[in-house]
């Protein structure tokens, strides 16, 4: 059965100069189709600010209605124009990765006969090395080329599968050894139905969380090999091939096998679980730190341990057994009993492994067979999983382990990491995700050093509501991670890991909704922060805060860095978190007699106290001054100026208004710093903003309201421009605008500055006159149509291009 729906919805087009009544055109329209509307003609929306603001072109939503079906969030990654294609995913090396299906690749392979050649990681060098030539000549080989009876995995994945190659990525090895500890997370990364028998192509799958999402990294099975032999990870079992194959995929991830060499072990932990990871210096341990170890353990959490590396000699081995600069995981942490005839108790027990598999092991207390075992029951031997074989895996007490180890990572699995039947008493994270972008020119205002750009970085609100069941102090705990994207893949540019960080602050209780100001940074501490800015992919530090409201401000040591970031909060209790922004609007809007007095005068030349003793002050706002001698000299010229220049209709048009205005403002001292007079473009902008009849003109009371604003806005200028170039940087702009009356959200704001700052991020005044011109027309003839102050305005496609393009 088939039916159609078709909807008629009636469209209200405004013309409109921002003051008195505007001119109103109404228009029908009929949409649908015959497939149950659910497709629209001709429809496109673009998002604003924090408030959602939407225009619709066209049409309606996907159900029919007049609701727009596109919502853009408040500001989180560098807005993008719809229906634009954007540098970022024009150039993000990575799309071709997530774009392929497995299940498509390989019904096309097993169709055409053949063996899947992966066109995104070519069997070529580039793929192993990209700062040099590869040392020998690898030869790509497929596992049956290798070997006679390859398996993907045999007899069960194990930590003792995983043995170390030429490379130097151990970091990685630890964490998949960790890794093989939760079968259930290792099925999740490591795909159990896959084999070299039925069906098999050629083709294998891994998923990795990837900055906030699980995608899916295919590989074909062809491996770089020397005389034969892998040259990378591999696994105990020659035929066993799922270490080596998973190795391929997360080089694939990172860009090449090079892209691998040297890294932190929770880095690919947190790319296996997409738990955040928390990192301690053991030399400055907490008192409570086996607690957190053995709670950790208890999570589920995959943790790893390592010595600082010797300057002058690479993996230096210790006569104690363990190495330096090596990357160990932590496989077991437990309170082991121990009872003999003299003594009873419980000892704190850490196990850990060593990647490379193999002898080199701890040679201390309660290393293999060593005689404090002997204290220990066979049965409770058993029950540990304890064996004596050279495979790299030790026992310590904790308190060799924090004299001996110097960091430990542990990676703290999210709130999805445990299913239900997998909780057996367990507590899991409550996690909250904000994805955010340093933006140079906008919002990369580097850390507290540089008060006077920090506080333009994204702010984040968080509020803890209780305290942790067994807080003594009612106190909260949070973790909080700061991961910067992409870095490691963006070596082949020369790009390497920024230096972040981030700062906590207490919202007081009365503080509006909306990002902190500059002063508020001024005279307000911090109450917690990360351990230190550090060039690591995350950083991640645990809090305990009283419950409140907090802001967290993520950012780069130094301003002007360019990088995107995931911020993630991990509470025992329920948590609350969003961005900090505003609306995108006009301050006076909320006071309607304001706005008539103050914005659209009706004698711009009338004393100051006519007309304004009732009005309704509103924080941030710069009321127009009373007129200084020169300016109502200046006013008088141009009153002049314009009837001479008008003729009999008293209207004058673009080129007019700039030859009047140019006689005034580039008189010397008329501003107080150099200006070249105002360009043809911005007095089109300065007739378009109060041409309600697109006559392409300007009449004198227009004219009046005109010079209103520029005596304001000159005014704001030069109060902010304090070195008197003509010049404002661009973390300045914002002030200025919201001095000039004008709420910006953090996607409004970046998408100013990108079109009207210079190179070196500077903004001339004619540009930010240009600006407020414009953010005035178009706030207006937007404020118009959406008479009932819901965010959404109607527009069919030619008046939307007319309000815009001629603006």
């Amino acid at each position: 059965m088939s039916y159609t729906t078709r909807t008629t919805r009636t469209v209200r087009t405004f013309y409109s100069d921002g003051r008195g009544p505007p001119k109103v055109e109404t228009k029908t329209y009929t949409y649908g189709d015959d497939s149950g509307g659910s497709s629209v003609n001709g429809g496109f929306n673009i998002g604003g600010g924090g408030r959602r603001f939407q225009i619709r072109v066209g049409g309606g939503g996907q159900d029919g209605s007049d609701q727009p079906n596109y919502s853009a969030p408040a500001f989180s990654q560098r807005p993008q124009v719809i229906g634009r294609a954007s540098r970022k995913e024009k150039k993000d090396p990575f799309s071709g990765v997530i774009n392929q299906s497995y299940d498509e690749i390989k019904r096309r392979c097993q169709e055409e006969g053949c063996l899947f050649e992966d066109p995104e990681f070519e069997a070529e060098d580039s793929s192993i090395f990209f700062s040099r030539a590869p040392p020998r000549p690898f030869e790509w080989k497929r596992p049956h080329e290798i070997c006679d009876n390859p398996v993907f995995i045999a007899d069960g994945a194990s930590r003792f599968d995983v043995q170390q190659g030429e490379l130097g990525d151990c970091w990685l090895l630890a964490a998949i050894a960790s890794l093989t500890v939760n079968q259930r997370l290792f099925a999740k990364v490591v795909p159990p139905d896959q084999s070299f028998e039925d069906g098999y192509c050629g083709l294998f799958r891994f998923h990795f969380w990837r900055q906030g999402e699980w995608v899916e990294v295919v590989v074909d099975d062809r491996l770089p090999t020397y005389y034969g032999q892998l040259t990378f990870m591999h696994s105990v079992d020659k035929n066993e091939f799922w270490s080596a194959l998973l190795e391929k995929a997360y080089a694939k991830l990172e860009g090449s096998y090079e892209s691998l060499k040297g890294g932190s072990t929770c880095e690919a932990m947190v790319d296996f679980t997409g738990g955040v990871s928390e990192f301690f210096d053991l030399r400055k341990a907490p008192p409570n730190l086996f607690s957190i170890m053995l709670k950790a353990s208890q999570r589920g959490s995959l943790m790893g341990c390592s010595i600082d590396a010797d300057p002058n000699q690479l993996e230096a081995r210790l006569s104690n057994g363990l190495v330096m600069g090596h990357a160990y995981s932590i496989t077991s942490v437990l309170l082991m009993d121990i009872e003999t005839p003299s003594m009873s108790g419980k000892i704190p027990m850490v196990r850990v492994r060593n990647p490379w598999g193999n002898e080199a092991e701890w040679k201390g207390r309660w290393s293999d067979q060593s005689r404090e075992w002997s204290l220990i029951p066979d049965s409770q031997k058993e029950s540990m999983g304890l064996t004596f074989d050279d495979d790299g895996e030790f026992w310590m007490s904790f308190d060799d382990f924090s004299k001996n180890f110097e960091k430990l990572e542990i990676c703290n699995l999210g709130p999805d990491s445990l299913e239900e039947d997998e909780l057996d008493g367990k507590k899991r994270w409550e996690g909250h995700t904000e994805n955010g972008e340093w933006i140079p020119r906008v919002n990369a205002g580097g850390c507290r050093n540089y008060l006077d750009t920090f506080w333009t970085n994204p702010q984040y609100r968080v509020t803890l509501t209780d305290p942790d069941d067994d807080d003594d102090d009612d106190l909260c705990t949070m973790l909080v991670g700061v991961l910067q994207k992409d870095r490691r893949k963006k070596r082949k540019e020369g790009l390497d890991m920024l230096t972040i960080g981030y700062v906590i602050y207490k919202i007081p209780d009365d503080t509006k909704e909306g990002p902190l100001p500059l002063n508020f940074f001024k005279y307000n501490a911090s109450c917690a922060k990360s351990n230190s800015f550090i060039n690591m992919r995350e950083v991640c530090t645990r809090h305990k805060l009283p419950p409140g409201q907090y802001c967290i401000i993520p950012s780069t040591f130094e301003p002007h860095q360019e990088g995107n970031f995931l911020l993630r909060l991990y509470t025992e209790q329920c948590a609350h978190s969003h961005e900090l922004d505003e609306e995108t609007g006009i301050i006076e809007e909320q006071n309607a007699d304001y706005t008539r007095r103050i914005l659209v005068p009706t004698v711009a030349s009338a004393p100051p106290s006519v007309g304004r003793q009732e009005v309704k002050k509103v924080p941030g706002y710069r009321e127009i001054p009373p007129p200084t001698d020169e300016e109502q000299e200046q006013e008088q010229a141009l009153k002049a100026s314009f009837r001479r220049v008008a003729g009999d209709d008293m209207e004058i048009d673009a080129y007019e208004l700039r030859d009047i205005l140019n006689a005034v403002f580039t008189k010397e001292g008329s501003v107080e710093f150099v200006f070249d007079g105002f360009s043809l473009d911005t007095t089109r902008s300065m007739v378009a903003m109060h041409d309600g009849d697109l006559s392409g003109k300007l009449g004198f009371d227009e004219f009046k309201v005109l010079w209103a604003d520029l005596r304001r806005w000159k005014g704001v200028f030069k109060e902010y421009d304090r070195d008197r170039s003509g010049n404002l940087s661009s973390y300045e702009l914002r002030s200025a605008l919201h001095a000039s009356g004008f709420r910006l959200s953090n996607r409004t704001f970046s998408a100013l500055v990108m079109r009207y700052s210079s190179k070196n991020g500077n903004i001339e005044f004619g540009d930010f006159i240009l600006c407020a011109i414009r953010m005035k027309t178009m706030l207006a003839s937007f404020r118009n149509i959406d008479v009932d102050n819901s965010g959404h305005a109607a527009f069919d496609v030619d008046t939307f291009i007319q309000t815009v393009m001629y603006s």
